[in-house]
């Protein structure tokens, strides 16, 4: 019996060792961009910053149609052919999902090049386009990539997905900021040309859209690599199915479009709201007669913004990437029990992370802005990132959540959920930029609102599909309480030392630091993680042994 329930428990948490190694890599690869980003604003200034954020807005919604779907289309399907012990039909869904991104990622590479111009008109942002053109060889690319990487994922693997995104992101850094330096230059000659200002703000953010693509390539090779490696003991698998049932390309493919289809139209329609909110936003500022670089510096702010935002969404976006092949086993296998403890384990950790971020971007917005951003101005965007910080939180829980209904087969449902998110959040943002006159801050209210409608549908969802009640004591109540000392000893330890040394730097960092202690000795002495849980994470048992000295265990 405690074999057994040993063997439970082992099932329970091994996605969480999973997505705790993505999630790792996660927090690396924002840091990396955080890192490189400062010197690219710094060559190309907000100006330059919003043309890079209005191309990655575009170029994030057709990665989303061609490629972003496939790793996890490809994984919840493979996964659900391993788990029967279906080698030869995994093997086929590799083969039919690289044909679906020869078609598909060319496509969607053809349109960002063709359209460029179409789409930078549109957000009032003409030069935007060279940015775009630039990026559209990379969603070919990251098609063939989400391949590879769904495929090993729905093996139970996410170290292969966590090694690729960190040298995707080294690379990315390292040419961003060479080609930002040089084009930049080059535009300054432009401008004198043509008598302009804005083609060195142009050149230089297509400069940082030139590293994504030289990312996307070394990962791709790197996968191409690992994967013709693997090919004999691939085969050899395949060849020992014993499992009798070997599905047709016809049928196949059929399950692959109807498992790709909601996941690409809700996945679109969740994340479309970054070009909808570019849209109005501009647009409604113009109309008010609000100057283009004005417009446009302030959509910079906001990608400025997005830098500390996307740090805590990453672990979700792990977590939801080792949840959906794990959903998929314990679905294929009929274990109910099983899918609610990993639902209950995945939203748990999920608030564990989103709820001190939240707390700490409001409390340190200020110190950490000013540490990142050190040669600019940051009174909006510090602002922006207290007004914004309470997105982290029900974004974190909107992608979790999405992952378990999509995991459990109900894929349908984040769709018609992010639909009806949609249309109340661009009412919501109509209201607040046109009678309010919030500005930009319209933008972070409304996507606040877009990710809370979401969270409550989806919720509503998953307690009706799965008959689940969601515990709040360890996933919300303790955490909050945790959190709320950690923010109050992280502003403490902040005023205080720079009252004595003055040191925003330093001052800055000992208030992480001492955030980072204070909030992990409080997580583990109020039992929000326990020992066995902890066991399953990395350096779990170093964490033991040091709580167990410190008697907090």
């Amino acid at each position: 019996m405690e074999k057994n329930r040993t063997k439970t428990r082992s099932k329970t948490t091994n996605f969480v060792v999973q997505g705790s190694i993505l999630a790792i890599a996660g927090i690396l690869v924002r840091l990396i961009g955080m890192v490189y980003r400062i010197p690219l604003i710094n060559i190309i200034g907000q100006e330059g910053n919003g043309y890079y954020t209005s191309a990655f807005s575009v170029y994030s919604i057709l990665l989303i149609i061609s490629s972003y779907s496939l790793p996890v289309a490809v994984s919840k399907m493979v996964a659900a052919r391993l788990a029967r012990e279906q080698y030869r039909n995994s093997l086929r869904i590799l083969k039919l999902a690289l044909i679906y991104a020869t078609v598909v990622g060319g496509l969607g590479a053809a349109v960002l090049w063709f359209g460029a111009e179409t789409f930078a008109l549109a957000l009032k942002k003409p030069f935007c386009k060279y940015a775009l053109e630039t990026l559209a060889p990379t969603i070919w690319i990251m098609a063939y990539l989400g391949v590879l990487r769904g495929y090993f994922q729905g093996k139970g693997t996410m170290v292969p997905t966590a090694f690729s995104q960190i040298l995707e992101q080294i690379i990315n850094a390292v040419i961003s900021v060479f080609a930002a330096y040089h084009l930049f230059a080059k535009g300054v000659i432009a401008n004198a040309v043509h008598d302009e200002t804005a083609y060195s703000y142009a050149y230089g953010a297509a400069g940082g859209t030139i590293g994504t693509g030289a990312g996307a390539l070394a990962a791709f090779l790197f996968f191409l690599l690992l994967t013709l490696s693997q090919r004999k003991r691939m085969r050899r698998r395949a060849a020992r199915d014993k499992s009798g049932k070997i599905e047709s390309y016809g049928k196949l493919t059929t399950a692959l479009t109807f498992t790709i289809l909601p996941i690409v139209l809700s996945s679109t329609i969740y994340n479309i709201s970054s070009v909808v909110d570019d849209y109005l936003f501009s647009d409604g500022m113009a109309k008010m007669g609000v100057a283009t670089v004005t417009i446009v510096s302030l959509w910079g702010i906001f990608g400025q913004y997005h830098l500390l935002f996307n740090i805590p969404v990453a672990i979700s976006n792990a977590l939801s990437s080792s949840l959906i092949p794990s959903l998929s086993r314990a679905v294929a296998a009929r274990d109910r029990k099983q899918v609610k403890a990993r639902v209950a384990l995945a939203i748990r950790f999920s608030m564990i992370i989103a709820i001190p971020s939240t707390v700490g971007m409001t409390i340190l917005a200020g110190p950490v802005n000013n540490l990142l951003f050190a040669s600019t101005e940051n009174t909006t965007l510090i602002k922006l990132t207290m007004a914004g910080s309470l997105a982290v939180l029900f974004f974190s829980l909107s992608t979790v959540t999405n992952a378990i209904l999509q995991g459990i087969n109900h894929m349908n449902i984040p769709l018609r959920n992010a639909f009806i998110s949609l249309i109340i959040h661009v009412a919501a943002l109509h209201v607040m930029l046109r009678t309010f006159n919030f500005g930009i801050y319209s933008v972070v209210f409304a996507n606040i609102i877009f990710a809370f409608i979401m969270c409550i549908l989806n919720a509503l969802a998953i307690r009706r599909y799965l008959r689940y009640r969601q515990e709040l004591k360890k996933t919300f109540i303790l955490p909050t309480v945790a959190s709320a000392f950690m923010g109050a000893a992280a502003y403490g330890v902040y005023r205080l030392t720079f009252t004595l040394i003055h040191k925003n730097s330093v001052s800055a960092i000992l208030a992480i630091i001492a955030a980072v202690f204070v909030y992990g000795v409080l997580l583990i002495r109020l039992r929000c993680i326990e020992q066995e849980e902890l066991k399953s994470m990395p350096m779990g048992g170093k964490i033991i042994r040091v709580s167990k000295k410190l008697h907090l265990l």
